[in-house]
């Protein structure tokens, strides 16, 4: 598990024993891009460390136009945090943008491990403020910055994300269509 201890340490000390413990219950998968981890309707159960690659969230409507809302780049804690919580159907669907490692384990051992350690309990709670100030940032973002602005913060997030990801996926994070994104990069190089 590559990276999966720093990773933990953003958010946090555990000792020694209680991180092996935490560690023995992930199992090493590969998601190929295109495929899916959390999918729209199904009650989720697992979550996963992403070691390497990109995952995209997003949400279909009716007619079937698709509206990417999020953007997880390894190292990151990926899953259906919602339909975890409440127990209800997942609406938004994580999908490999590219070829990923990921590991995986059950929701429900996790939460186990919270009510044995204390420490994995401040941790998991970490991890959710972040992610939950995450959304909040991208929410503002979007309601009070042009689209130029949210583009350079997304550049500057993830700064080889264009290289790895189509142009439509961006676009439609930000807001955008295709087109204008082609623009808005365009300004960019010329200025």
């Amino acid at each position: 598990m590559k990276g999966f201890r720093e990773y933990i340490r953003k958010f946090g000390e555990i000792k020694e024993e209680v991180y092996l413990e935490l560690k023995s219950n992930y199992k090493k998968t590969q998601l190929f891009k295109k495929e899916i981890f959390s999918k729209d309707g199904e009650y989720a159960r697992k979550v996963g460390f992403l070691e390497n690659g990109i995952i995209r969230a997003f949400i279909r409507d009716e007619e079937g136009k698709e509206y990417t809302k999020q953007f997880f780049v390894a190292p990151s804690i990926i899953g259906a945090y919602t339909s975890l919580l409440t127990k209800q159907p997942n609406k938004i669907i994580q999908e490999a943008l590219t070829d990923c490692t990921i590991w995986t384990a059950d929701y429900s051992k996790i939460e186990a491990l919270y009510n044995r350690h204390h420490e994995m309990e401040r941790i998991g709670r970490k991890v959710a403020e972040f992610y939950y100030l995450e959304k909040e940032k991208n929410l503002v973002d979007m309601a009070l910055l042009d689209a130029d602005k949210r583009y350079s913060i997304l550049k500057a997030r993830f700064p080889t994300i264009e290289s790895q990801v189509q142009q439509y996926h961006i676009a439609s994070y930000l807001g955008i269509t295709p087109t204008q994104l082609s623009r808005i990069r365009k300004k960019m190089k010329n200025s």
